[in-house]
């Protein structure tokens, strides 16, 4: 029979590996009365524990910093090798490692999850061509497509500068001078937009990507991840009492599926769009604001991510964790995105500030595959043996590098004369204009086609018994609070281009919960 092995008790020691013999002394000159002391320079112990306490955090994330996270595998299910060569991909029954953190948006670190936020859902693929990362969210579209409209619309979901607290004034005032963002706002202020647990979101793309081929062949697609444990929520008042009985619900529900062998899996598809079909695309395919009709392009199954190991150390694998966009295997590639492409900058851009240049050296970020990247070393905090001798520079002959060979890269080589015709006028969406060869100075104007979709959607929450007057509920409750009037005024105005019932509901709400409130506040002063 053979033995249990019993682990080593271990040697408590200095950071430096010194042994000693207890851990909770400091060097002291004593006075005489016995109740004081001069601590000494010499008390390494104490020294190097205030030290590094002073030191233990790390600059939390602008966005996104209030998170849950997992470790799991993807597994392929149905086979997509026809518009793909990503490896992780490809071939039924593969399984790569996969590391997920869901976080709300705005909302700082500690703060309580059943927040009315959209969730990030940001997932690593560890592939045998590299680390792979999707950062997404559990709404279908997003609330700009102008990128750098970015910063200010995550500001306006903050803190107020003068004040330090949230304010619908600059939430409202945000977003009725950038009206774009009328669909997620319907989504957000729909039943989804509190879910009841993080098991219980999908993850979408919103962003446009490309599927390639080392035959020079691609695709636009739109990629989701629903959940198989269903789509749940909370409504407003339980998500309140939750915030002060339980503020880390989510975080500690998803932490307890998972100890109990109750893992959650959430399904992979793609829509799909050929490069000679854009044209006939009912919507820009490149604007995150909208959402490609799933009857014009149904989803294609890909295969399935499972959530089954609890981080055991969270700063380690969770805080520490970094992922961007533009992390991308061959056979993905970015499309025309705009937002996508300056997410691609964003991500890797706020990694290096908040762990510093080898941030993908630390273990929960480290790739699977092997490495070899010797013109990019040195640099705080670089604990690998940084290429040794080998050349920091390009073009070198001392130690020859290999390449991917073209064709197995599975990046498309675009050609301009692509069109079915075989001419050379471009007239797809994804070819560059002749006429547009030099940088312009470009940004989307807001037309009557922003509001078709959210109309649709507010159609849809007609169908569902009482969904509008909760939406309406919803909306009213964070639009009350706005103390300017005329935010107020053209925040109906903005939702009465959804729907004209929509904005009266909206404005004959609010406008009376607001004097409902100064009735109680006037009563309340009368009173005292």
């Amino acid at each position: 029979m053979a033995q249990e092995t019993v682990p080593q008790t271990p040697y408590y020691t200095l950071a430096e590996g010194v042994p000693l013999s207890r851990n909770d002394t400091s060097t002291q000159i004593r006075t005489a009365g016995g109740g004081g002391g001069y601590v000494l320079l010499t008390s390494t112990q104490l020294i190097e524990n205030l030290a590094h306490f002073a030191r233990e955090r790390i600059p939390e994330r602008v966005v996104h910093a209030q998170a849950a996270g997992a470790r799991g595998y993807f597994e392929v299910t149905d086979d997509i090798a026809d518009i793909t060569d990503a490896d992780f991909l490809t071939g039924i029954g593969k399984k790569t490692e996969v590391l997920a953190r869901i976080s709300t948006v705005g909302p700082e670190r500690g703060s309580f999850d059943t927040q009315r936020d959209f969730r990030g859902f940001a997932m690593k693929f560890k592939t045998r061509q590299g680390n792979h990362d999707f950062v997404f969210n559990n709404q279908p579209v997003f609330f700009v497509r102008d990128p750098i409209k970015f910063p200010s619309l995550n500001r306006s979901h903050k803190r107020d500068p003068r004040t330090n607290m949230p304010s619908s004034d600059m939430f409202w005032d945000f977003h009725v001078n950038n009206q774009e963002s009328i669909h997620a706002l319907m989504f957000l202020f729909g039943d989804r937009g509190i879910p009841s647990s993080l098991r219980h979101v999908n993850a979408y793309s919103q962003n446009t990507y490309m599927f390639t081929k080392s035959d020079g062949s691609y695709c636009y697609v739109r990629i989701h991840f629903l959940t198989n444990q269903g789509i749940q929520y909370l409504t407003s008042a339980e998500a309140a009492e939750l915030a002060g009985t339980e503020p880390d619900k989510h975080v500690g529900d998803l932490q307890e599926a998972i100890e109990s062998g109750n893992f959650p899996s959430w399904d992979m598809y793609v829509q799909v769009i050929r490069p000679e079909d854009t044209g006939d695309a009912p919507v820009d395919i490149f604007d995150p604001t909208k959402t490609w009709p799933l009857a014009k392009y149904p989803r294609r199954k890909v295969g399935r991510m499972v959530l089954d190991k609890n981080p055991s150390n969270w700063f380690a694998e969770i805080e520490q964790a970094a992922f961007s966009p533009s992390n991308m295997v061959p056979g993905i590639d970015a499309s025309p995105d705009p937002l996508l492409q300056a997410r691609m900058f964003a991500y890797p851009d706020a990694a290096r500030y908040r762990l510093g240049a080898n941030y993908q050296f630390l273990p929960t970020n480290a790739a699977k595959s092997e490495v070899y990247c010797p013109i990019e070393r040195d640099g705080p905090m670089n604990f690998t043996a940084n290429y040794g001798g080998d050349p920091n520079y390009i073009g070198t002959k001392v130690k020859p590098v290999r390449f991917l060979s073209t064709g197995q890269d599975g990046r498309a080589q675009i050609r301009p004369q692509d069109n079915v015709d075989g001419s050379s006028t471009p007239r797809r969406l994804d070819q560059v204009a002749t006429d547009s060869l030099l940088p312009v100075v470009f940004s989307s104007e807001v037309t009557d086609r922003d509001f078709e979709q959210p109309r649709a959607l507010w159609k849809v929450m007609g169908k569902q018994e009482g969904a509008q007057e909760r939406f309406v509920d919803n909306v009213s409750a964070h639009l009350s609070a706005a103390h300017t009037k005329w935010i107020r005024d053209e925040t109906y105005a903005m939702f009465r281009r959804v729907d004209e019932k929509l904005g009266r509901m909206l404005e004959s709400t609010t406008e009376a919960a607001i004097k409902d409130r100064l009735g109680k506040n006037m009563h309340q002063t009368v009173r005292s």
